[in-house]
C-alpha cells in the first residue's frame, strides 16, 4: 500500500503494513492464519493493529521498533481513520482514536479473531512483552505504586547504577512468575517510595539466560534474592522474604548479614511414637510386625513437613489402641539410600504397606490421621497410578545421561525439558509441552525432549547443562547448547519458539535460491 511522504520522513519499518480497505483487512487475518496452520513459512499469531489519527506520528516511530522485535513472530498494521478512504473500515469496526486521550487505539487479534485492547504502558518494552505472551501479566514497572522502585534491564544499566549511586542500595533480583516475588513486591514498592532520598530500592528481571553471569556474581540460587550494597559494594543479601515495608525500612537503618539459622532437629531424635527406621535395622522391624505402613521422607521436603503432624497423630492413635491395626514407621531417605533405591524412591513423602514382611502396596492418597487409620481398617490396593510422562505415548523425546549428546546430534532444532516428576511448575508445564510436540511431530528437524532429572543416573548431566532449578529449558542445534528458553511455559510460547527457528531455515534456503 501506498504510504504517505511524512510516514517515509519518519523511516517506518517496511515491516509495518497499511490497511485501509475492510476487505483486506479480513484477508490479512485470513491469510496469516493460512501460513501459521499450513506452511510454517510465515509464522503469524496475531496482528496488532494500531488505529490512530493523522497527527500520531510519535506511535508510528514507536511501532516501527515494536515491528522489529516481533519481525517473524507478529504483524504490526496501521489505519489512518483520518484518511478519507480509511475512515469507513474504521466506522465499520467501531473505532474513533479521537475518542482517546492521545488519538491512538490499539487492538490486539491473535489466530485470526479479535483479542483485547491493549491498554498497558505505550513503551517499547511494555508492548514487545505483550505481544510475546499477551496473557502475561504486565510488566512490575507498569505498576504505578512502582514508580519510586529503580527498574533496570541489563547488565550495562546495573553496572552504571552500582558505579554512580551513592546511597545504600537494596537491589532484588526476580523472576516474573515468581509467587514470592509477587506477594513480596507490594511491601517493596511501598517501602522504595517511603525511603526516597535516603535509600535506592531497585529491580531486576533476571530470569533470561542473558544473566547468567550476575546470577554468579551475586549468588542467585533461586527468587527473589535481594543484595545490599554500599558505594557500589555488595555486602550481603537481605533473606526476610515476608517483610513489610516497616521491617525492610528498619533493617536499612542497621543492615546485617543473615544470622546462620539453626540446624533442624531430625524427625528421628524427636519425641514421638513414630518407629524411625535405618538401613540396618528395616529388614527385622518388617518381619517382627505383620502390618506396617512405612513414610519415606526427606528434611527439605514442604509437603512432608505438612504431612508429619498428622502421621504422628495416627501413630498415636494406633499405639494406645487396644487392637491396632498396624503400626507407623518412617525412613530419611535422604540418609539410609540403600532403602531408597531398593524401594525405588523418588519423590516424597511415599507411603508403602507392608504386610507379613512383604511390600505390598504404594499409597499415594493417605495425608491425614483419618485416611491413614480408616485405610488400616480395612486395607485394600489404591486406585492404578497415572503412569509416568515417559510411560505415555507422546510425540516427546524422553532421553537420558548415556543417550543424549547422540541423539540431539540427529535434530536440527531441539528444545529439551529437563524437569523433575514432584516438581508442581514442571506439571504444570507438561501438558503444554506435550501438545507443542504433537504440533511438530511430522518435521524431521524438530524435536521436543525431557530429562527427568529426579533419576539418579541423570544428575550428572543435569549438573552439566546448568540445571539449577525445575523447569529448566535448554535450546540446541544439533547437540551443540545455544541458548535457554525463557519464554512463555504455555503451547503458543513453545510452539512459537519452534515456528521462528522454522521460519529462519526458510528465509535462508529462499536467498540461497535467489543467490543461484
Amino acid at each position: 500500500a501506498f504510504l504517505p511522504a511524512f510516514v517515509y520522513s519518519l523511516k517506518v519499518s517496511p515491516l509495518i503494513e497499511k490497511i485501509s480497505d475492510h476487505k483486506d483487512f479480513k484477508k490479512l487475518l485470513r491469510t496469516r492464519n493460512f501460513f501459521f496452520f499450513f506452511y510454517f513459512f510465515f509464522f503469524f499469531s496475531y496482528s496488532f493493529f494500531f488505529f490512530f489519527s493523522a497527527a500520531a506520528e510519535s506511535s508510528l516511530r514507536l511501532l516501527s521498533s515494536v515491528a522489529q522485535e516481533v519481525k517473524g513472530r507478529g504483524t504490526i498494521s496501521w489505519i489512518d481513520c483520518g484518511d478519507t478512504e480509511s475512515r469507513k473500515l474504521c466506522k465499520k469496526m467501531k473505532v474513533d482514536p479521537n475518542s482517546k486521550e492521545k488519538g491512538v487505539e490499539l487492538l490486539h487479534y491473535k489466530d485470526g479473531a479479535f483479542h483485547t485492547e491493549y491498554n498497558r504502558a505505550v513503551t517499547l518494552k511494555s508492548i514487545v512483552a505483550f505481544l510475546k505472551d499477551p496473557e502475561g501479566a504486565p510488566l512490575w514497572e507498569e505498576d504505578p505504586e512502582a514508580k519510586d522502585v529503580v527498574h533496570v534491564d541489563s547488565e550495562k544499566e546495573l553496572r552504571r547504577l552500582l558505579k554512580k549511586e551513592d546511597k545504600p542500595l537494596l537491589m532484588m533480583f526476580y523472576a516474573p512468575w515468581c509467587g514470592v516475588c509477587k506477594r513480596m513486591m507490594p511491601s517493596y514498592q511501598q517501602a522504595a517510595t517511603e525511603l526516597k532520598g535516603k535509600y535506592v530500592l531497585a529491580g531486576m528481571n533476571v530470569y533470561s539466560a542473558e544473566f547468567e553471569r550476575i546470577k554468579e556474581e551475586y549468588n542467585v540460587r533461586g527468587y527473589p534474592t535481594i543484595c545490599y550494597f554500599e558505594k557500589g559494594k555488595f555486602l550481603f543479601h537481605f533473606e526476610n522474604y515476608g517483610a513489610t515495608a516497616a521491617d525492610i525500612a528498619e533493617w536499612l537503618k542497621n543492615p546485617q548479614a543473615p544470622q546462620p539459622q539453626a540446624p533442624e532437629t531430625p524427625w528421628a531424635d524427636e519425641e514421638n511414637v513414630v518407629y524411625h527406621l535405618t538401613d540396618e535395622d528395616f529388614d527385622k522391624f518388617i518381619k517382627d510386625h505383620s502390618s506396617v505402613l512405612v513414610m519415606f521422607h526427606a528434611p527439605w521436603c514442604g509437603h512432608c513437613k505438612k504431612m508429619k503432624p498428622e502421621y504422628e497423630k495416627a501413630a498415636e492413635f494406633l499405639h494406645v489402641a487396644s487392637d491396632s491395626p498396624g503400626v507407623l514407621a518412617a525412613v530419611d531417605a535422604t540418609v539410609n539410600k540403600a532403602l531408597a533405591e531398593r524401594y525405588h524412591i523418588s519423590g516424597f513423602p511415599t507411603l508403602k504397606y507392608f504386610k507379613d514382611g512383604e511390600e505390598k502396596y504404594t499409597l499415594p492418597h493417605l495425608r491425614t490421621k483419618k485416611k491413614i487409620i480408616d485405610w488400616l481398617l480395612n486395607p485394600e490396593a489404591p486406585p492404578p497410578p497415572e503412569p509416568a510422562w515417559e510411560e505415555k505415548q507422546t510425540s516427546v523425546i524422553h532421553l537420558a545421561g548415556e543417550d543424549f549428546r547422540e541423539s540431539l546430534k540427529k535434530k536440527k532444532h531441539t528444545l529439551v525439558m529437563f524437569y523433575a516428576p514432584w516438581c508442581p511448575h514442571c506439571k504444570n508445564a507438561i501438558p503444554h509441552f506435550t501438545t507443542a510436540a504433537e504440533v511438530f511431530k511430522e518435521d524431521r528437524k524438530i524435536a521436543y525432549a525431557a530429562v527427568d532429572c529426579a533419576k539418579e543416573q541423570n544428575h550428572d548431566l543435569c549438573k552439566q547443562e546448568g540445571v539449577d532449578g525445575y523447569p529448566t529449558f535448554n535450546y540446541y542445534n544439533y547437540g551443540k547448547f545455544v541458548e535457554k528458553y525463557t519464554g512463555e511455559r504455555g503451547e503458543s510460547g513453545f510452539t512459537t519458539f519452534m515456528r521462528t527457528l522454522r521460519e529462519r531455515d526458510h528465509e535462508r534456503v529462499g536467498k540461497k535460491k535467489d543467490e543461484l
